[in-house]
Order: C-alpha cells, then sequence, then structure tokens
C-alpha cells in the first residue's frame, strides 16, 4: 500500500498535479493506511474555518491587490524620492524601501518585480547606476519585504505554528516585532553596500516644496501604514480588525477618491485576489490534514531523535537548516514551501531550544533570500521574463546583493536577540 501510495503521489507531481491535491492525496493514502475514517480531513478543514486569523488573509490580499492595480505605487516613489534622493545611493535606497513596502502589502515578490519593475529600471539606470547593478537591485528586492507588516507568509506561519501548539506560546503580532530588526538590518547592509559603491553619483538636491508636493499626493496613502503599524503593535485591536478596516479604506481611497480603480475593474481585482486567497486555504487545510496524520504516527518526534543523533549541537543545525530552506526557497512558493515545512521542523527546532518566533524569521529570510538563488529561483526567471535579458545575466547581477543578505541571515539566525528582544521590553 505505501509503495503504490509514494508511486502515485510521484506520478501526480509529474503530471504536473496541483499541489493541493497532492498534499491531500497524501493524507488519504496515509489515514487510509492507517484505519482511521477520511472524516478526521474534514474535520481539520472544520478547525481552520474556525481559526480567527484566517480572516485576515483575504483582507491583506485584497487590499494589496487594490493598491495593485491603482498608481499608489508612482506617488510613494515620488515620496521616497523627495525624502531620500540627495542621499549618496538616494535612488537605490528608494528602490529597495518602494519594493519592500509593496511586497509586504502583495505578498508576492513576482508582482513586484512585475509592477515595478518598469518604473524602477530606467530610473536606476537615469539615475547612473549600472544595469548590472539595476537588474539586481530590482531582482533581489522584490522580496524584501516579507518580513515586514502586514506580510501574508508571516500570517500564514502564525496560523500553522499556533495549531501546532508546539514550543512556547505567541501571538502573530510578535511575528510583526520579530521582523523589524532582520528587516531594518537587511535595508541597511544593501543601502550601506550601495552608497560606498556609488559614492560618485551625483545627488539630488533636498527640495522641501518638492517633498510637500509628495506629501500631498500621498495624503490618503500615508495614514494606511501608520494605521496598520499602531493598531498590530499596540494591541488595542485584533489583526482582523486592522485588514478589515484597511481594506475598506484603501476601497473608499482607491474606488471613490482617487477613482483609479472603476467598478467595472473592480470585479476583476476581487477576483485575482481571491483566486490567490483560495489557493493558499486550499494548500493550508490539504497540509494540515497531512500534519495531523504525521502527529499521529509522530513523525516529528522520530525525524527529531534521528537528528539529535547525528547533530548535538543547535548552532550545527540551524546552519544545516539555513543550507536546506535557501534549496527548498528556490524549489518552491513561498507559501507551499510553510504549509509543507513548518509542521516538520517546528517541533524538531523546539527540541533544540529555538523560540517558534526565532525560527519563523529565520524561516522567511531564507525564503526570501531563496526567491533568487540561482539556478532556478523564481524572482530570477520572472526578472530575465521581464527585462528580456538572459538568465546567466540575471545570475551574475544577483550574486552580490545575494552575499550581503546571506551575511545578514548569518546574524538573524545565530542572535536571537534580533527576533526576541521585545520579550525583554514587555512589548
Amino acid at each position: 500500500m505505501l509503495i503504490l501510495a509514494i508511486a502515485v503521489l510521484i506520478l501526480m507531481v509529474l503530471c504536473g498535479a496541483p499541489l493541493f491535491t497532492v498534499i491531500l492525496a497524501g493524507a488519504i493514502f496515509g489515514y487510509m493506511d492507517a484505519g482511521f475514517g477520511l472524516s478526521v480531513i474534514a474535520a481539520e478543514w472544520l478547525r481552520l474555518t474556525n481559526t480567527p486569523l484566517l480572516v485576515a488573509l483575504p483582507l491583506f490580499t485584497f487590499t494589496g491587490y487594490l493598491l495593485a492595480a491603482s498608481d499608489t505605487t508612482q506617488r510613494l516613489l515620488l515620496l521616497i524620492r523627495a525624502l531620500f534622493g540627495w542621499m549618496p545611493g538616494g535612488m537605490a535606497i528608494v528602490g529597495f524601501l518602494l519594493c519592500a513596502v509593496f511586497t509586504a502589502l502583495t505578498g508576492a515578490s513576482g508582482v513586484t518585480i512585475v509592477a515595478l519593475g518598469a518604473i524602477l529600471f530606467p530610473i536606476l539606470l537615469k539615475a547612473g547606476y549600472s544595469e548590472k547593478f539595476s537588474l539586481g537591485h530590482i531582482t533581489t528586492s522584490g522580496s524584501l519585504g516579507l518580513l515586514l507588516v502586514p506580510s501574508i507568509p508571516l500570517i500564514l506561519y502564525g496560523i500553522i505554528a499556533q495549531q501546532l501548539d508546539v514550543g512556547e506560546k505567541f501571538a502573530v503580532k510578535e511575528l510583526f516585532i520579530a521582523g523589524l530588526a532582520p528587516f531594518i538590518l537587511m535595508v541597511l547592509a544593501l543601502s550601506t553596500w550601495t552608497v560606498i559603491r556609488h559614492k560618485e553619483l551625483p545627488t539630488t538636491q533636498f527640495n522641501l516644496r518638492e517633498l510637500w508636493d509628495a506629501v500631498k499626493k500621498c495624503r490618503w496613502e500615508l495614514p494606511l501604514p501608520l494605521f496598520i503599524l499602531g493598531g498590530i503593535y499596540s494591541g488595542f485591536i485584533t489583526i482582523s480588525e486592522v485588514a478589515a478596516v484597511a481594506a475598506l479604506y484603501v476601497l473608499i481611497v482607491e474606488v471613490f477618491v482617487h477613482k483609479e480603480v472603476s467598478f467595472k475593474k473592480l470585479p476583476i481585482v476581487i477576483q485575482e485576489s481571491m483566486v490567490m486567497v483560495g489557493s493558499i486555504i486550499l494548500i493550508l487545510g490539504s497540509a494540515l490534514a497531512l500534519t495531523n496524520y504525521f502527529v499521529d504516527i509522530e513523525v516529528a518526534q522520530n525525524l527529531f531523535e534521528f537528528i539529535n543523533k547525528q547533530i548535538s549541537n543547535p548552532l550545527v543545525f540551524l546552519m544545516l537548516l539555513n543550507v536546506f530552506l535557501l534549496l527548498v526557497g528556490a524549489l518552491l512558493d513561498i507559501f507551499s514551501a510553510i504549509v509543507i515545512l513548518v509542521p516538520l521542523l517546528l517541533p524538531v527546532a523546539a527540541g533544540y531550544g529555538i523560540h517558534p518566533v526565532h525560527l519563523g524569521v529565520i524561516l522567511i529570510a531564507n525564503l526570501q533570500i531563496g526567491y533568487f538563488t540561482p539556478p532556478v529561483g523564481m524572482n530570477l526567471f520572472i526578472a530575465s521574463y521581464r527585462f528580456n535579458r538572459s538568465i546567466l545575466d540575471l545570475y551574475v547581477s544577483t550574486i552580490p546583493f545575494m552575499l550581503i543578505l546571506l551575511a545578514v541571515l548569518l546574524l538573524i539566525t545565530y542572535v536571537p536577540f534580533l527576533s526576541t528582544w521585545y520579550q525583554h521590553f514587555d512589548l
């Protein structure tokens, strides 16, 4: 039965079956082999629908897609350019921040490359940056915001980790707080390298009037990040409530105030965003059903015992974990990687005394870099298609950026305080 099940699953993968069907088939085969009724799978789906945090997923996704369909990115570009354009390397720093904010809102780095590439690429070239640097900049910046609120991957990790109930308890708000310092470190490291490398480039003069004009153009968008950050970090309202207010606010602004998303276009935006949410929930529900089977047959405990016999040092485990996650990040999209890996890795990491929040930051940071890790990182192919450049050109362009982010990743991995600092201040 086991050999037949594995053969069927491999055949499904080779035939290009959707990921959730492969995962769900694995759960069905597992429960049938163990003699359990398949009603336990339906029970897992019901348990998922009763998760209050799940409401935030479609609302934040809809908000991101609405912003992507409007001219918000161009207004933000003008604002960040007015703020940082006078600095050495200022335009590149503008690009880092803009891509990070856009990816945090949409949860998709590929969308950032496609949507912002046409705007940023010519601007960087005009500012004096080489084509090689500009290509590497946009390709790697596309995934920078995955540790920034309201990142969908962080929410997804929080949902799965809380369902598993392994290790120390935590709230999803803690994940957003934990992601702040690593995100700032990444942007600072990239910005510092950029400034040192391009200090000879001319800069624009700081213009207060230009800044004021940019602020006026962004006056409707500026309250949004302040509300999201303040609402989540203050704890006065839940993440789901923040997501609901943010979605309603953006809907009113883009449809009725700016009128950049017409009533005719609105159903298309809703459809595209909900297709994304539906695919995530299908994968998530199927993965939780398979996870429940893994728990019943004690896969995680056996895996930990095996690894613990081979590796007794948590530091060595973390190093191997990074290598493994980088490879996975290059092969799978981030949502699939999270739902497949978290149920297996979280119990093992807890056995080594690694805090679930710290593991979450390590996981997302690795998968973020995996997006542009040669030879098959997803962002490399998206950028290659978007800018009509060979994949080898993209490999060469992204290597310096990847090395800098890998150095930051080592800091994040081996200095847990960067992720768990808030626990020392009762936040």
